[in-house]
């Protein structure tokens, strides 16, 4: 649905295949395990391999031709080279940013992150995918630590 409603927000991008790879790598990361940018700890190493290992046995049930297909919809979207793939990396870093700004902080509370580590982790890969959608992430990001500050 992100793909779908906020493509707009950015130029030279395929729709469907951002969708596609979202999809994809939501697949991937559900059979691998999912680990959250702000745990401090994670082997990022340690999950790329696991990922590429669920990525080759699921993508491998299927027929040659769809197992190629999505395999190179995947590695194109790890890679984020291409302006679709940065935008597909770009809403999925989005969405949790947008899951805890709106639940009073959600798993950034449960972890004690602060706004700088959020504009770290997220922000570069946002931006880079849609300068524009960031622009208003950071503003979500400012407005959740304000309040949290001053209800604290």
């Amino acid at each position: 649905m992100f793909a779908l409603v906020l493509s707009e927000h950015v130029e030279g991008v395929d729709q469907t295949k951002v969708g596609q790879m979202l999809m994809i790598h939501d697949i991937v990361e559900i059979d691998a395990g999912d680990a959250p940018i702000h745990i401090m700890g994670t082997d990022k190493s340690a999950l790329e391999r696991a990922e590429g290992k669920a990525a080759e046995r699921i993508f491998g049930l299927l027929p040659t031709a769809q197992c190629q297909k999505l395999l190179e919809l995947w590695l194109e979207f790890e890679a984020a080279e291409t302006p679709s793939a940065r935008f597909a990396k770009a809403l999925d870093r989005l969405q949790p940013l947008f899951l805890n700004t709106l639940t009073g902080g959600g798993t950034w509370t449960e972890n004690s992150v602060t706004e700088q580590q959020v504009l770290e982790r997220y922000g570069p890969t946002i931006e880079r995918g849609s300068p524009e959608l960031w622009q208003e992430a950071r503003k979500l990001v400012r407005q959740h630590f304000s309040n949290a500050t001053q209800t604290a």
